[in-house]
């Protein structure tokens, strides 16, 4: 591997902590920067401890001995993803901030940062694995742990932006990664991972909608029509979720789960995971938008619907420029408009792209 001068996005945690020490070990010129990305001032519930973030970021820099910098993109984060995330779920779908934030901030704006400065790569703690070929090609492949392989994160991004991004931890598993810490004696082997929304923190998605989008009720209807009760907005919901909406089943053991979303009508229908008429499941679905990283794929591949779901074998038929219409040749739970699908073909990450319709 040819040594660079590398800027890694240290958030504050133990897997880019780690990935930090391990591009200097490879022999690379490393520098450290945190990405301000999100301060929550805005009275909003939750914690957001990015002052304590910057600080372990800050201290595993000086643990490394290397230059450490903030990178205010506050503004860039806002215009970029949280009104992405707002005007998504405004209009009815369910935007995905953690994917679109791979592509828009970390190897988006971020990425640009770097290279104005100087800096041939960016690094971060993805558990993936990047490989280039023979003929100089990228490639992403899921990470070597099974258990916290991030590659579905990745989908959206673009060639020339994979080109320059380093995983350094995503050939290691999860306790070698801490185990690793220790050993470069870092001061977050043992910080508890983070989770919550991308650089927002341990808030709850219903909180943060709250705060920004206002009410705006509507009845809460059976598979039949049959009024149920009321929502508070459909923004406070997914297709699949089985608990928030408030209503009792009436059969025993067996609660609503939301199946669909009438955004025209602001209703909100739920109905039971074995109603098939429900449309909860479904085989068929376009999808648009679309990223690819080397060459259009083309007949079948795999496709993962979600983070943590099993990638299922899918028919790819071309509709248009940037969409295409997917045919599972399982069924599948819950395809949700707005949630992103990525493509794998093996282990290989070929892209990804947006659901549109569901049918």
């Amino acid at each position: 591997m040819r040594m660079a001068r590398v800027l890694v996005g240290l958030s504050g945690g133990v897997d880019s902590s780690v990935a930090a020490g391990l591009l200097l070990e490879q022999g690379h010129e490393v520098v450290g920067a945190y990405m301000k990305n999100w301060i929550n001032d805005e009275g909003i519930a939750g914690d957001c401890p990015w002052e304590e973030d910057v600080e372990d970021a800050h201290a595993v820099a000086k643990a490394l001995g290397i230059e450490f910098r903030v990178v205010n993109l506050v503004d860039q984060y806002r215009e970029r993803i949280v009104d992405y995330l707002l005007e998504g779920y405004q209009s009815g779908i369910t935007p995905n901030p953690d994917v679109f934030c791979n592509r828009e901030m970390k190897f988006g704006v971020f990425l640009d940062y770097a290279l104005s400065q100087g800096f041939d790569s960016v690094g971060t703690g993805h558990y993936a694995r990047r490989k280039v070929t023979s003929d100089g090609r990228t490639r992403i492949l899921r990470g070597a742990d099974p258990n916290k392989d991030q590659s579905y994160f990745l989908a959206m991004l673009r060639p020339e932006q994979a080109e320059r991004a380093l995983f350094p931890v995503g050939e290691l598993l999860k306790t070698r990664v801490r185990d690793e810490a220790r050993r470069l004696n870092l001061p977050t082997a043992d910080k508890k991972d983070s989770q919550g929304i991308c650089f927002i923190g341990n808030i709850r998605m219903s909180d943060f909608l709250s705060h920004y989008v206002p009410d705006n009720p509507g009845e809460i209807v059976d598979t039949e029509g049959k009024v149920l009760g009321t929502h508070r907005g459909l923004h406070l919901f997914t297709l699949g979720q089985r608990k928030g909406h408030g209503v009792a089943s009436p059969r025993d053991g067996m609660a609503y789960v939301v199946v669909r979303k009438e955004v025209e009508a602001n209703r909100l229908v739920v109905g039971y995971e074995d109603e098939r008429e429900s449309g909860l499941f479904s085989k068929e679905c376009v999808v648009g938008s679309l990223s690819w990283l080397n060459e259009k794929p083309v007949g079948v591949v795999e496709a993962q619907p979600r983070y943590r779901a099993k990638a299922e074998r899918v028919q790819l038929q071309e509709l248009g420029e940037n969409q295409l219409k997917l045919i599972f040749e399982r069924e599948q739970r819950a395809l949700t408009p707005g949630q992103v699908c990525a493509f794998y073909e093996g282990g290989r990450l070929l892209g990804g792209g947006v659901f549109e319709a569901v049918s």
